[in-house]
């Protein structure tokens, strides 16, 4: 049984709440890291909608085994406020909307990072609460929610998260984006619950149409 998390420095008031995902939906990831990757050698070639077997070496072509590519990301995460930006529109829609809802981050990041990942949000201007944790998010979500029948809304890129807190918390409005245009053209389908946004516009009107029906 995976025990709750500490989330005592997130507060919630009295009215709906966005939880949002923030590799390629608040801050731009795949690109990013591709020029990471071509300053060590490398390349991220959008051949599918996943990391294994599209990064590529610029000296022979070789695909590195999952080690190397865990080292890669273990490394970019680390100086991850050297190279990643905000997606397009994110900082400004999410502090339009946060004037009617609470917004909080939650990163599928592992949590020796968050204080980089904080530092960078916040030098960026994105001055909401932030959980970072490679625990599924669904029962993180739920945990958050709790019991609250006010409106909740959840942003991902991955699918797998989306069907995890579709499974915690039923009545959560699912919500998938990815900031990539070459890779979310490799994205699955959505399953049947899930709404896709082209962008933060999309995004923005499809929140605001669920919190005013359900206010």
């Amino acid at each position: 049984m995976i025990e709750p998390l500490d989330i005592s420095h997130v507060q919630l008031r009295d009215r709906p709440l966005i939880v949002c995902d923030i590799d390629e939906v608040v801050l731009e990831f795949i690109s990013p890291f591709t020029a990471f990757l071509r300053a060590n050698n490398h390349d991220l070639l959008p051949r599918s909608f996943r990391l294994h077997g599209n990064i590529v070496s610029l000296l022979d072509g070789s695909e590195p085994g999952d080690d190397a590519i865990a080292a890669f990301q273990e490394s970019f995460f680390g100086s991850q406020d050297l190279w990643q930006t905000p997606a397009e529109r994110a900082l400004e829609t999410l502090e339009a909307l946060s004037e009617d809802a609470d917004v909080v981050f939650l990163t599928a990041m592992p949590p020796r990072h968050q204080t980089v990942r904080r530092t960078l949000l916040d030098r960026l201007g994105f001055a909401f609460p932030m959980i970072a944790t490679e625990e599924p998010k669904g029962p993180v979500v739920a945990q958050l929610h709790g019991n609250r029948t006010l409106p909740v809304v959840f942003l991902d890129d991955i699918q797998r998260n989306l069907l995890s807190v579709r499974e915690h918390v039923p009545d959560c409005f699912l919500v998938t984006m990815m900031a990539n245009a070459d890779f979310r053209a490799f994205a699955p389908p959505p399953a049947e619950g899930i709404v896709s946004a082209n962008d933060w516009d999309d995004a923005a009107k499809l929140i605001r149409k669920h919190i005013g029906r359900m206010a």
